[in-house]
């Protein structure tokens, strides 16, 4: 049976959309950090992690971007997981004036809990959230997570759909050891610094431009060794094997200080 790692409790959406992946009996291991969960694939603990990347309402997960850069692992897989969160406590809200939840929790539900008055308190994770208030048993707290982790622990659920926005998406990328073999709808996850000369982002873009390959997403972070420089992460449609982005792979080179292939996969479909 395939051993899968994820961050955070049993009832967690990263299990959901490792179960909802993988389509098959599998085995999940929560860890309790990011690093732990990648540690134990990259040594043969367990066969994938899951790593949430980014949310359609709250963009980015900073951590599993910063990961990224240093893992050994390739990614070799894609998945979309709808998010609806639940209000999750003993009491009904009019007694409720805290809510405990993981920080892209609270900040995809923040309108509700502006509108209700409630504290926000930020956790490990959502399915962790239900464990500290069954633990601190307190009447006036409650704790943002899913349906299944409130039935795991048996905690009353006071107010579904709780979200800002029913179009609510994060998506997880699938972490191994192996990489994933060419299909007929791939995409490719890239890393690179460029050099501190004018256009040289211009120039990188250009060259995919001018292979016609379709960039679905850019974004940039701090390197964190020298101020103001950024790792630019970059996904493509395409595989690594492909000719043309071979060749643009090598063409982007000279205007870099750094590149990384993380992986070519599968293009996930929202549905």
């Amino acid at each position: 049976m395939l051993k899968v790692a994820f961050q955070g409790e049993s009832g967690a959406y990263s299990q959901a959309a490792a179960v909802s992946f993988f389509k098959e009996s599998i085995e999940t291991i929560p860890y309790t950090t990011f690093y732990d969960a990648l540690d134990s694939t990259e040594n043969g603990r367990s066969d994938y992690t899951i790593l949430p990347v980014e949310n359609s309402l709250e963009g980015s997960v900073p951590e599993s971007y910063d990961l990224l850069l240093t893992t050994k692992l390739n990614v070799v897989g894609e998945t979309y997981h709808r998010i609806s969160h639940c209000l999750i406590g003993s009491q009904n809200l009019e007694k409720i004036d805290t809510v405990y939840s993981h920080p892209q929790a609270l900040g995809q539900c923040r309108k509700f809990i502006q509108e209700n008055h409630l504290k926000p308190i930020p956790t490990y994770d959502t399915a962790g959230s239900v464990k500290i208030i069954l633990e601190l048993n307190k009447d006036n707290i409650s704790c943002i997570a899913s349906r299944k982790a409130a039935e795991i622990y048996n905690v009353p659920i006071i107010k579904e759909g709780i979200e800002d926005n029913p179009n609510n998406y994060t998506r997880f990328l699938v972490l191994a050891n192996k990489k994933k073999e060419k299909t007929s709808k791939d995409k490719t996850s890239i890393i690179f610094t460029i050099k501190h000369i004018p256009g040289a982002l211009y120039n990188i873009l250009e060259k995919f431009n001018a292979n016609s390959i379709n960039l679905t997403k850019i974004e940039s972070r701090p390197t964190k060794s020298t101020p103001w420089e950024y790792n630019f992460y970059v996904d493509f449609e395409g595989h690594q094997d492909d000719i043309n982005i071979q060749d643009t792979l090598e063409k982007i080179k000279t205007n870099t200080t750094f590149l990384k292939i993380l992986g070519s996969y599968p293009r996930a479909e929202l549905v």
